[in-house]
């Protein structure tokens, strides 16, 4: 079990706080709204009312102490950038923050903040991938455009082995993990000589566009 703080309770918050707690982990939940407090009291561990813009109150709650930290304070830039400040000088290990934009998201990068987070641009990201290659499931963005992949078989791979679909050569795109919704079995690294089942999910690895190529239907 590891040890969460959310901070800011709207909606991302809210939603962030519950599903961390719902997994089995210690939620602390934090916001200056009283019935924001009110309404996740039965979805987490600690429900605070409190201002986490104060460092005091920070440090005096063990929000130090916490694995990572969640920041979502809505539109008020100056907040969310203040507290990032803080749990930095408190050496929170993780530190996810909600940015307004591009511009904020670079001055949270610069005080400290491990990872930035865009609701609305990683939706909008993420539909238009559904939209474009239904197959894809799933992707984790990497550096440089690559991601992990999650992605059910289109048609032509089926009953091929991945010698024959040659997806290294053909697109530099490579299965790192096959997943059989059937019976749960779960394969790291295939042999080349694996044949493609329509129960299989696919891990693949690979530049975001060649991924999208590779399992967009012919």
């Amino acid at each position: 079990m590891k040890r969460f703080c959310v901070i800011g309770l709207g909606n991302f918050g809210f939603h962030a706080a519950s599903t961390l707690y719902q997994m089995g982990h210690e939620v602390v939940a934090v916001d200056l709204d009283q019935d924001k407090v009110q309404r996740i009291h039965d979805h987490c561990s600690y429900a605070l009312l409190g201002d986490a813009a104060n460092k005091d109150f920070l440090k005096g709650q063990g929000i130090g102490e916490m694995n990572a930290v969640i920041v979502s304070t809505g539109e008020r830039s100056h907040l969310s950038t203040l507290i990032t400040l803080y749990l930095k000088e408190l050496r929170v290990p993780q530190i996810l923050v909600k940015a307004v934009d591009e511009d904020h998201g670079r001055i949270l990068e610069k005080i400290g903040a491990t990872d930035i987070i865009f609701p609305e641009k990683d939706m909008a990201v993420k539909a238009a991938r559904s939209l474009a290659s239904p197959n894809i499931l799933e992707y984790i963005p990497l550096a440089e455009d690559y991601s992990i992949t999650e992605s059910a078989p289109p048609s032509h791979f089926l009953g091929k082995n991945l010698i024959e679909l040659d997806l290294r050569r053909k697109f530099n795109v490579t299965v790192i993990g096959i997943k059989d919704v059937l019976t749960d079995e779960f394969t790291i690294t295939p042999a080349p000589t694996y044949v493609i089942k329509d129960s299989d999910l696919l891990i693949l690895i690979g530049r975001s566009e060649d991924v999208e190529s590779a399992c967009s239907e012919k």
